[in-house]
């Protein structure tokens, strides 16, 4: 099995893994320099490193990448440690490269009027897949978003139906009402996905969350909303209300302490409790 095409399928699949590559060797190891193994999300491998304690330490070192989506160096000394003397070795040492192999990072944007146009255009940009949803066919085209994965024109329940956001997924909501964005916040609070964001006012949110409260979707979801979505940069044209809210989402994409934890949502969930 090629690692390459591996890596490929995983990151379309929207699963994890983490490559290990021997990048430094010095003296004799049961391996090559440049040998790789991929370690996937649910355990299994492909490709070796030699074998023994060495590649069982990478291999925990790999679904550490994975949880922390950071990469790390590990250093061997085959000579001077009695738990990597298998009989499979001659001594020396290596280094070891992990890096996390994360899924492709999807963007659903629900809405297709302006803010959506320019968040589609930064998001891009910034390396996000995106897919383009609308109830107007004459807003959500491929005219309009060229380069969007996907784009769907129809009632939004209907469409909902056909996506299935994982932990990679974002999803904001822009469509041109509160009835609206009721309805889809209504399916995305029960979504597994990284970043779920609304655009409004804090009372916008307030009275969104309150009717989905008496639906019987539990507070705990909808605190987990961003919204108002994006980080406050005073923004007021379309162009600039989607870099704020690209930079949010590269913010919880980078794990950046400046996004976590968010305070915006649990804010009017606690202001929602009052009421």
């Amino acid at each position: 099995m090629d690692i390459y095409e591996e890596i490929t399928r995983l990151r379309r699949e929207g699963r994890r893994g983490a490559l290990a590559t021997i990048i430094n060797v010095r003296g004799s190891i049961p391996s090559f320099e440049s040998a790789k193994m991929l370690v996937r999300d649910d355990g299994t491998i492909v490709g070796t490193i030699g074998g023994g304690c060495v590649e069982a330490e990478v291999w925990e070192a790999a679904r550490e990448a994975m949880k922390t989506e950071k990469p790390q160096t590990l250093h061997f000394d085959l000579n001077n440690n009695p738990k990597y003397d298998t009989g499979l070795v001659c001594g020396g040492t290596l280094e070891v490269f992990v890096e996390p192999v994360l899924a492709v990072s999807t963007l659903y944007i629900f809405g297709a009027g302006h803010v959506a146009w320019s968040l589609y255009k930064v998001a891009r940009l910034a390396g996000f897949d995106v897919v383009v949803t609308d109830d107007r066919e004459s807003y959500a085209n491929r005219e309009r978003f060229p380069d969007a994965r996907d784009i769907y024109a129809d009632e939004y329940e209907r469409v909902t139906q056909q996506l299935a956001p994982n932990d990679a997924s974002y999803i904001v909501i822009v469509t041109r009402g509160h009835r609206d964005d009721m309805r889809v916040l209504r399916w995305a609070a029960e979504t597994p996905a990284r970043y779920i964001g609304m655009i409004g006012s804090q009372r916008k949110t307030i009275a969104i969350y309150k009717e989905l409260e008496k639906e019987g979707i539990a507070a705990e979801k909808l605190a987990r909303v961003y919204a108002p979505v994006g980080i406050d940069i005073g923004a007021i044209t379309p162009e600039e209300i989607a870099v704020s809210i690209v930079a949010e989402l590269i913010a919880i994409r980078r794990n950046s302490p400046t996004a976590l934890p968010h305070m915006k949502s649990a804010k009017a969930a606690e202001i929602l409790k009052q009421l």
